[in-house]
């Protein structure tokens, strides 16, 4: 789709808004409306001027004017606005010099995928992510000098056996990692999702699969389709957003906080990525699960980088309750053929084409631009240098005696640490300009502002352990 398709969409839809949509360094997407009037041809050559110094961890005050450009073929028409409004996802470009801004996820993603046309090791990266969410019928929380509390209510909550509900207690919900799968009553949101995948359909977003996923309270998973780095993180945002508003419109909440629940499984966000040149899968081989040697490097290169990656793949001090053993997370930096315990999965498939391999430790509150770009800078790395990740791992990880546990490396433990790796280690993302370090300066001073907010936080828990002392 280009300009004129848009224009040509714009009139036959009696569009009446336009939404121009953009992504923040945390990779919560940021709008501004135009009524289709104040809307021309020209705004996909010239772009719409706005302020970005009220962005975190964007500009200051004294060079805030910059550039939304909008990208043509993103275009669909918004299901959820009283008003016929047509979305259209931007890039966010600098004024002085015409360029994406070097903050800006998404000029990130595309100066990601020039960087691997530039090395001669392939021309298109494609990526396929499975963020899972949790719907909730409601959620409470405060946090003052007083103190601080949070509240998950939920009918489908394996805690709400003894509770009163409106029309009684039907006594059908998943018990505690008992969500995956069974049919209605005890799936109790097959409709709301259904009403997401008829949403990202309408959207341009391909859908594959939906299901409960493995744990209680609402746990879900909307499976979509593979597609090209920049494309598919454009696509992983009008998910969250449909999840998002698609959950609102039923009268519940729905969120991709990867650990919301203690006690059962967390949400990651599976990545499972491939290169290809002039129309050959590099990563379809005779070795290890079909794997080419070349996959193995680019497998090699997201192990050796991983505590730095995690500070962009698992961006909350949230992330890292997620990443404890024995509730499906990862922890174990490894790759395996089909053990879900290791780090690196790689699937089987049918047809050598489509051979990829899965990181399993990123979860949903990555950004998407930033996730698919950084995991794919440390994988190029593994090629450049041929960093072989050794042998594969096939045993139950979280069950090896302790002498060879020693062994194998583990992601991080804790935000802090994910940023003081990536503070080390982030050379292999500023090659072709990718990532600056001026981003990645900003972007860890943004992040030890959460750190530093958790950390002088008193706990509920620390009253547990501690008050009778």
């Amino acid at each position: 789709m280009n300009a004129q398709d848009v224009m040509k969409m714009i009139q036959e839809n009696e569009v009446r808004f336009i939404d121009l949509r953009f992504t923040d360094t945390r990779g919560k997407e940021q709008h501004v409306g135009l009524p289709v009037s104040a809307f021309e041809e020209d705004h996909f050559e010239h772009g719409h001027p706005f302020d970005g110094s009220s962005i975190a961890g964007w500009k200051g005050i004294q060079a805030s004017d910059m550039i939304l450009l909008p990208e043509a073929s993103s275009a669909y028409i918004d299901p959820f606005f009283d008003e016929t409004t047509l979305v259209l996802t931007c890039d966010v470009i600098e004024p002085s010099d015409g360029k994406g801004y070097d903050r800006d996820p998404r000029s990130i993603a595309k100066r990601a995928e020039a960087y691997l046309k530039s090395t001669g090791i392939g021309d298109t990266a494609f990526f396929g992510p499975e963020p899972e969410f949790f719907i909730f019928d409601a959620v409470e929380w405060s946090v003052d000098m007083s103190g601080v509390f949070s509240k998950i209510i939920s009918e489908e909550a394996a805690w709400s056996t003894a509770d009163k509900f409106e029309g009684g207690n039907t006594g059908h919900r998943p018990r505690v990692k008992g969500g995956y799968f069974p049919v209605p009553p005890v799936d109790s949101l097959n409709d709301i999702r259904a009403a997401m995948c008829l949403a990202l359909e309408a959207a341009g977003v391909p859908v594959e699969v939906h299901h409960h996923e493995v744990a209680n309270a609402g746990q879900c998973e909307i499976g979509t389709k593979f597609s090209t780095l920049t494309k598919r993180a454009d696509w992983t945002q009008v998910l969250k957003y449909i999840v998002h508003n698609v959950s609102h419109q039923y009268g519940k909440t729905a969120t991709f906080m990867p650990k919301p629940i203690v006690g059962d499984n967390g949400s990651g966000m599976h990545v499972h990525q491939s290169i290809w040149k002039d129309g050959q899968n590099l990563f379809a081989g005779n070795g290890y699960a079909g794997l080419s040697e070349t996959a193995l490097y680019y497998i090699g290169g997201i192990i050796k980088h991983a505590r730095a990656l995690n500070a962009i793949t698992n961006p909350g001090t949230n992330s890292y309750k997620r990443l404890v053993p024995h509730y499906e997370a990862p922890t174990k930096l490894a790759y395996s053929a089909r053990n879900r315990s290791a780090s690196i999965r790689i699937p089987y498939v049918a047809n050598p084409k489509g051979r990829r391999i899965e990181a399993r430790f990123p979860d949903p509150l990555a950004n998407p631009y930033l996730c698919f770009s950084a995991l794919m800078m440390a994988g190029l790395d593994g090629i450049q240098n041929k960093i072989h990740p050794g042998d594969p791992a096939d045993k139950n990880l979280y069950d090896l005696p302790p002498e060879e546990d020693a062994l194998i490396p583990t992601v991080c433990t804790s935000l802090e640490q994910a940023l003081e790796y990536l503070d080390k280690d982030r050379e292999f993302l500023t090659r072709g300009g990718v990532f600056s370090n001026d981003f990645i300066d900003a972007y860890i001073a943004l992040k030890m502002e959460e750190v530093d907010r958790m950390r002088v936080t008193t706990h509920p828990v620390e009253f547990d352990m501690y008050y009778s002392l």
